[in-house]
């Protein structure tokens, strides 16, 4: 799959990739209301890798119902959404919005986002409050719900049981670590924001440490992401415990690497006599 805020809403890459090739692709962060996003500069570039302090911009989740989907509804592929909110009402209005949609088999939960009515510290940081807005959304969702994880913690394997317990159907991780970036001749952020979201190349050994932790942490399907740019990059996270893969950065890079991607994880099953991907996954011998 795609990485959401990579992709766009998909479209926007079909003349690079055939989209019906992919598992599914998971369309640019939505929120309740449109939002402008962060001022400018809100991108770095990095020693393999980027920051981005976009801000999730978007224009909310009627636009995207009234504008977006009728072009994406009949795609022979899964179309996911990925929800965020500043608060859990929004996370709960947004998701039961998607609900009504009927071609989009799932949604991923952004818990990355900071609670506004908590000061500001992102629900996915902690156990609880984690676990208390994927409730909230399990109550009014009634299709997939994924939801991605922030490595910005002390035990994302704590993370993961919490949100498991509270209904989630699988989990997605890593989003971004958080970094920044300093312009040492003008003595001042590059980032209107100071910091942002660290992602690339770069993390991917931090990724895969997680992703391994998490599929034996947990019961439900892991999807893994963070530094994959290739298909061997894809094998190994699958090895790790990932039972599926979404490829974010990289697809600034090369816009046609998520098809050069499945061409090479059907290339190595056949190469090592396997039947099925589900035959590798959580295969890391040790």
């Amino acid at each position: 799959m795609t990485a959401s805020g990579t992709f766009g809403y998909g479209l926007e890459f079909a003349d690079f990739v055939d989209l019906e090739k992919l598992g599914g692709f998971i369309v640019k962060g939505t929120t309740l209301k449109a939002r402008e996003g962060n001022p400018y500069p809100r991108s770095a570039e990095t020693p393999m890798g980027m920051l981005n302090a976009v801000g999730l911009q978007n224009k909310g989740v009627d636009y995207f119902a009234e504008k977006i989907y009728p072009e994406l509804k009949d795609l022979k592929t899964n179309v996911l959404v990925n929800v965020s909110g500043a608060c859990i009402e929004d996370y709960v209005a947004t998701a039961e919005k998607v609900a009504a949609l009927d071609g989009i088999p799932g949604i991923e939960l952004n818990i990355s986002c900071p609670n506004v009515k908590q000061g500001g510290m992102a629900f996915g940081v902690m156990p609880a409050s984690a676990a208390e807005v994927v409730s909230a959304v399990r109550k009014v969702y009634p299709k997939t719900l994924i939801v991605k994880l922030s490595p910005n913690v002390t035990d994302i394997a704590e993370i993961a049981r919490a949100v498991e317990g509270a209904g989630a159907d699988s989990v997605s991780l890593i989003n971004t670590l958080l970094g920044m970036a300093i312009d040492s001749e003008k003595r001042r952020p590059i980032l209107s924001t100071v910091t942002g979201g660290m992602s690339g190349p770069a993390v991917k050994p931090i990724a895969l440490r997680m992703v391994w932790q998490v599929a034996n942490a947990v019961k439900i399907p892991v999807v893994g992401m963070g530094g994959i740019t290739n298909g061997k990059d894809a094998i190994e996270f699958l090895l790790a415990g990932a039972s599926a893969i979404e490829v974010g950065t990289a697809n600034f890079m090369n816009p046609a690497v998520t098809g050069e991607i499945v061409d090479y994880i059907e290339d190595y099953l056949v190469r090592h006599n396997f039947s099925s991907v589900d035959e590798i996954i959580g295969g890391l011998q040790l």
